[in-house]
This record gives structure tokens, C-alpha cells and sequence, in this order.
């Protein structure tokens, strides 16, 4: 007759000595944890295990800007070793015990965001440890929000040379860029201004939560922010090249509903393709766009841009 598991412990990291521990499984962000914790991004009660013994068979964490709430659960790994249903119900009761800790009540619950192969659904074993994961986020109420190419430029890739069809300057300041952001808004095919507008946020509302919530945020000189022009001053779209807390990116993109068609996408991101690779030290820059935004994709794709991962959000009504 087998032995009786040993009793599961749900907790969170006692402090940073701990990351060995919580290291036992492993995640293509593993890498970013201890300058996460020396930095604030990520704090020791944000970060959960599961054991049986020294032994852990499920972890978590969430991920925030330094002195700020968790934004993203970002960390979710399960012991595949388990069999099913064990491996299900010890993730569940992971996830409920560290929310109800962590993510106050009445509160938004942040999303789910998770990193997987490229050809994740090619591989079985792949695709049964992804899929083992979002049943167990089905389970606690959450759903699918996008699929997301990820995406990467690599230094030495060529850069078109500025071709002259479109005039780039500065963005001017919050209102500049957010009379721009609106009318993109309106017709776009991002999943997660899409869920904005579903919401009952106008067009503007939606362009000034991304602006407040995402690109104020970031700390690179607003120099490198482009519009683009046609030769007689007219908008075309904007492009917001970067740099967060691990690499350069695109931020964010736009070409102008009444431009669109022309080939402007594909200026647009050289010209903030430009911007970044100019810059010391750039060995890539990393963006990302949903799988259903084919024309971005696309533009990727010309511009040399490779995608090396997917990722998935989810997120809780």
C-alpha cells in the first residue's frame, strides 16, 4: 500500500532567502526574480508555494511596479509529475488560498499573463502542460482573453532607411498623443482595447486608461515618442519606442483609421525601430501583438522582427 502524501502547506516566501525554494520549478522568467525582489517589482508576500514536505508541487507570484499593488499574476507552475486530478486541485488551492491573501477584496483581480513556445499546441507534452494550467485558471472563474504573437528584432537585422513618404517629430506632450490614441481606438483590433470599449469606456476613456496606466509609466526620454505626418502636416498614426524595466520595445502603435491601407504600419515601426537600435548597447527590442491583428503581425515580420514565444492572458469578469 503507498504512503499517504504528506500534507500540503500553502504559503507565501518567508523573504528573499527563499528564492532557491521557490526556484524547485522553473519558468522562462526565472532569471528575473532576484533583481524583481532588489527592486520592489516583485515582494516576498506576492509569492506563493505549495508543499508537500521541502518538496514544491505548485507556486505563484504577481508582479508591480516598485512601492505599487501586484498588476499581473505572471508566475503559475504546477508540478507536472502529479497525476490529474491531484495536479488540478493542489493548483486550485494555491491560487484561491494566495489571492484571498493578496488581492484585496472587492477588488479587480489583476490578469493572468503566461509565456509558451511558439508551437506550443504542435508538442503534446507541451500542450498538456499549458492546457493544465488554464484549466485550473477556468476553474477559479477566469477566461481567455488573446493569444499574443511575441516578438523580437535582433541587432544587425537591417533597418529600412527613412524612405521620405511620412515626416516623424516628437509627441508633444499627453494631449498630443491622446488626440491620436482616440480615433485608433475606435477601430482596433487589440484585444485588450477592445474589452475597454465592451466595458462602456468611450474611445477617449480607453486611450487616456492606456496612457495613464501604461505608457506614463515609462521612464526613457518622451524624444523618441514619434507622430507621423504626411509632407503637408496631416496625422497619419504614432509609434512609442521604449524601454521597460528588462528591455527596449515598442511600446505601442497606431495608424489612423482614414490612413489605413497605404503601407504606413510598416514606416511607422521602422521609424521606431530606428529610434531604439540607435541607442548604445541594443543587442534586440522586443514588442508583441494579438494573433488576430494580422496587418501588425505582418508589419512585424517585414521589419525582421522574429517571433520567438506566445503568450496568453487571461482575465476574471
Amino acid at each position: 500500500m503507498p504512503p499517504a502524501p504528506q500534507e500540503l502547506i500553502v504559503r507565501p516566501l518567508a523573504g528573499p532567502q527563499e528564492l532557491g525554494l521557490f526556484r524547485q520549478l522553473t519558468y522562462v522568467l526565472d532569471h528575473e526574480l532576484a533583481d524583481d525582489l532588489e527592486s520592489g517589482r516583485r515582494l516576498p508576500g506576492w509569492m506563493w508555494v505549495a508543499l508537500r514536505g521541502d518538496r514544491v508541487v505548485a507556486r505563484l507570484a504577481w508582479w508591480g511596479r516598485a512601492g505599487g499593488p501586484p498588476l499581473l499574476l505572471d508566475f503559475f507552475d504546477l508540478d507536472d509529475t502529479l497525476p490529474e486530478p491531484e495536479r488540478g486541485e493542489v493548483g486550485l488551492r494555491l491560487l484561491e488560498t494566495a489571492t484571498a491573501a493578496v488581492v484585496p477584496a472587492g477588488t479587480e483581480r489583476p490578469e493572468y499573463g503566461r509565456f509558451v513556445p511558439p508551437d506550443w499546441r504542435e508538442d503534446a507534452a507541451v500542450r498538456e502542460v499549458v492546457e493544465a494550467r488554464m484549466r485550473v485558471m477556468e476553474r477559479s472563474g477566469a477566461r481567455l482573453l488573446v493569444e499574443r504573437l511575441r516578438l523580437e528584432w535582433r541587432a544587425g537585422t537591417p533597418v529600412p532607411a527613412d524612405g521620405g513618404r511620412l515626416r516623424f517629430r516628437p509627441v508633444e506632450g499627453r494631449e498630443d498623443l491622446l488626440a491620436l490614441m482616440t480615433p485608433v481606438m475606435e477601430g482596433t483590433l487589440d484585444a485588450h482595447g477592445q474589452a475597454d470599449l465592451a466595458s462602456g469606456l468611450s474611445a477617449r476613456e480607453a486611450a487616456e486608461k492606456h496612457y495613464d496606466e501604461e505608457l506614463a509609466g515609462y521612464t526613457t526620454p518622451r524624444e523618441w515618442w514619434r507622430v507621423a505626418e504626411l509632407p503637408d502636416g496631416e496625422p497619419v498614426g504614432f509609434v512609442i519606442p521604449a524601454r521597460n524595466a528588462y528591455n527596449p520595445i515598442i511600446a505601442y502603435i497606431g495608424v489612423l483609421p482614414a490612413r489605413r491601407g497605404h503601407g504606413y504600419i510598416d514606416d511607422i515601426l521602422a521609424e521606431g525601430t530606428r529610434v531604439l537600435a540607435a541607442q548604445d548597447g541594443v543587442e534586440r527590442i522586443r514588442a508583441a501583438t494579438d494573433l488576430g491583428n494580422v496587418p501588425m503581425a505582418r508589419s512585424f515580420a517585414r521589419l525582421g522582427y522574429v517571433n520567438f514565444e506566445r503568450s496568453f492572458d487571461m482575465v476574471w469578469d
